[in-house]
């Protein structure tokens, strides 16, 4: 109990002297004083100051992950500019916290970071079953975390007072471009909407054996993420 005490007393210091000071003053004396603790604590809990890091890292995005799930409402793009917008107010108002948290050394073994993306899927899962999404599922998560980082890092990067604060907005406009189909579907995209509205149905279609399914899925994913319409491919030689 009391390692266990220590511990959350350890990640919640150093989080404050982050916050404070940025990564130069999580030292681990520094840590271990405002504890009121001795610097071994750190070691025989966290191994090193890296690992205390990767603690703070990681309590720091899983409370950020528990205020993203929130109950949906009837329109997914509702859902997920609500997501957007808690991302880009947890970086500025976190700006050292939020750096820390999405170096790509600590993401990769984070289970929280895990948690986040099953969150962000989630929510385009949703925007696909309503046919309006344009690419596949993967893809326009993977290109809402990638706009949403660069957002928040090109923001916090600037002094408060130098901040564009329409620079949120117009990635946002940005992104939906890219993967969001007109309402209704343009006949030029009705194709890959359609497609991935029905690959998120493809787990409860029971009347499909397994194969089936998995060959359907696939044929699907080939919709999905096929070149964006109007894209010319190269003429066959003759």
């Amino acid at each position: 109990m009391a390692a266990a005490q220590n511990r959350t007393q350890l990640i919640e210091v150093a989080t404050n002297l982050l916050t404070a000071g940025g990564p130069d003053a999580v030292t681990t004396r520094a840590v271990a004083t405002a504890a009121g603790l001795q610097p071994p604590a750190i070691y025989r809990l966290f191994g090193d100051k890296d690992g205390l890091l990767d603690a703070v890292a990681e309590h720091a995005y899983a409370a950020y992950v528990r205020g993203k799930v929130v109950d949906h409402s009837t329109d997914p793009l509702a859902d997920f500019r609500a997501g957007w917008d808690l991302h880009v107010g947890f970086g500025l108002a976190n700006p050292a916290v939020y750096a820390l948290a999405v170096d790509p050394r600590r993401t990769s073994t984070s289970r929280a970071t895990e948690a986040g993306r099953e969150v962000l899927l989630t929510r385009i899962r949703r925007i696909a079953a309503a046919g309006r999404l344009r690419v596949g599922e993967q893809l326009a998560a993977d290109l809402t975390h990638a706009i949403g980082t660069g957002t928040v890092l090109a923001l916090i990067a600037e002094a408060p007072e130098r901040r564009n604060p329409a620079l949120a907005d117009v990635a946002y406009r940005s992104l939906l471009s890219a993967i969001l189909t007109e309402a209704p579907a343009l006949p030029a995209d009705g194709a890959t909407a359609a497609a991935a509205a029905l690959r998120t149905a493809v787990p409860e279609l029971d009347v499909l054996s397994p194969a089936e399914r998995r060959l359907l899925t696939e044929w699907l994913d080939r919709i999905t993420t096929r070149p964006p319409t109007g894209a010319t491919a190269s003429p066959a030689r003759r």
